[in-house]
């Protein structure tokens, strides 16, 4: 599998591509829409993900930042609009039915912006660290995760609960390595993220897309996978195609000779025929050679060079 990928791999890509246009209509927003309503069950130091109506949520007087950018809110609501909220926020509950903002109001203030009126959360309260860890570690042990889930509640237990990959990867009973490659998974665009989740593509068809260094091409790429239904080794072949056309051609400068370098190829050439090259800079230095087949040939060469003198 490639791991890097050449700068500048987008510029072959509408080649394989094609219209993709009609893609958008596989994407369909995920709203969490199976997850409980919060104050439906009890959600007291709850792991997984409920839904709160926006209303009982509000910000954290403590939040650091004080303003955001109304274009880039805009951007973020359409993507949720479209896509729907990838990562839920997470909120602390303060009262019977009133939750606050520990991180994640600027996709708060964008799913509102976007007309939601149930936002997708994780709750914490109160409880002991320990029994936090406990719940988020059985929650992430779940069969019936995606793998954008899984690598949210590995990236909880590295937030919240302060723990290292190590110790994470011994609390799940998983190896670094399989952790690192889930959590890897987030750095993805948020579309691609989408598809993972949705199931629009797998999990190894996202490891070659994280061998690439610029996100849109991991993007054209998530296209092209859900438009031709690629398989990772098929996936890999158009990788390793787009780098290859990536490559920098030689420069061939002998199409650029001046046309007294091309007359002394062909005088040269009828002694020599093809057994002469020339190479030439932009700079105007370079080299010539001559390669021969006998002692008789140089003397022809030599005795013409020698009339034209005279």
């Amino acid at each position: 599998m490639p791991t890097k990928t050449a700068r500048g791999l987008g510029k072959g890509l509408s080649a394989l591509l094609g219209e993709t246009s009609d893609i958008e209509s596989f994407r369909k927003p995920v709203g969490y829409v199976n997850k409980e309503i919060a104050g439906s069950q009890n959600d007291r130091a709850n792991a997984d993900v409920l839904r709160i109506p926006a209303g009982q949520i509000e910000p954290n007087p403590y939040q650091p930042r004080l303003s955001f950018d109304p274009e880039a809110l805009e951007e973020l609501a359409e993507s949720i609009r479209t896509l729907g909220l990838i990562q839920p926020i997470t909120v602390r509950k303060i009262s019977e039915g009133r939750y606050q903002i520990i991180s994640g109001e600027r996709r708060f203030r964008a799913s509102k912006l976007a007309g939601m009126d149930l936002i997708p959360a994780y709750i914490r309260t109160a409880d002991d660290q320990g029994m936090m860890e406990m719940a988020i570690v059985e929650n992430v042990q779940r069969a019936d995760l995606d793998p954008i889930e899984t690598a949210l509640g590995y990236q909880r237990l590295i937030d919240e609960c302060k723990l290292t990959q190590e110790q994470m990867a011994l609390r799940v009973g998983k190896k670094r390595a399989s952790v690192t490659n889930f959590l890897r998974l987030l750095k993805l665009p948020t579309k691609v993220q989408h598809d993972l989740k949705a199931g629009l593509i797998s999990v190894g068809h996202a490891k070659v897309l994280l061998g690439i260094d610029e996100p849109e091409v991991q993007s054209d790429l998530c296209n092209l996978i859900i438009k031709e239904d690629l398989s990772v080794r098929q996936l890999e072949d158009k990788v390793r195609r787009l780098e290859k056309e990536a490559q920098p051609q030689p420069y061939d400068d002998s199409k650029d000779l001046p046309e007294e370098y091309y007359k002394v190829l062909e005088y040269m050439g009828r002694f020599f025929g093809d057994n002469i090259s020339l190479k030439r800079s932009a700079s105007g230095k370079g080299s010539m050679t001559l390669r021969f087949d006998s002692d008789e040939e140089m003397k022809n060469f030599l005795k013409a060079l020698g009339d034209s003198l005279n």
